[in-house]
């Protein structure tokens, strides 16, 4: 039995474990950070991100982590999707395009003029699973990034 949930406080634990999983699937875990502490108080107290939990007979195979950001083009809110994961034993099952599905009802619930994600260029197959879903590549875009130091630095703080 599937089932994709919201996240509540009580699943910290959880999406930490999962985004640790993640890191280690997309070849990052060193750049994991974040603590359970830290995703409690920006997921759950000050309310930046959103997630959702997929379940399988009740227990957790993955996560998406969202949030709200706004077109300036299109003049409307969007959905950044910035964590999309599933346990690699329950791939190939429908639980990633539910995911997607249950953040384009989402989108489309809040009239939002996107849904976007990130996907890493050596990630082929799931580049491959957002293409069969409609998903187009922004080739001509290129993600600039500051880190904790670059912002420090450039805000002269």
């Amino acid at each position: 039995m599937f089932q994709i949930r919201i996240a509540t406080e009580k699943d910290i634990p959880t999406i930490f474990d999962l985004i640790k999983k993640l890191a280690v699937y997309e070849k990052l875990e060193n750049d994991v950070v974040t603590s359970e502490e830290e995703l409690a108080e920006n997921i759950f107290a000050k309310n930046f991100a959103k997630v959702l939990i997929a379940e399988e007979s009740g227990n957790p195979v993955g996560f998406a982590l969202y949030f709200y950001n706004f077109s300036t083009f299109v003049g409307k809110p969007g959905i950044y999707l910035e964590d999309l994961f599933i346990e690699p034993e329950h791939r190939g099952k429908g639980y990633g395009k539910a995911l997607l599905i249950e953040l384009a009802k989402i989108a489309e619930a809040g009239n939002c003029g996107r849904l976007e994600w990130s996907v890493l260029d050596w990630n082929m197959p799931s580049i491959e699973f957002y293409k069969a879903l409609g998903a187009k590549p922004m080739d001509e875009w290129t993600v600039f990034r500051l880190d904790k130091k670059g912002i420090r630095d450039l805000s002269g703080l």
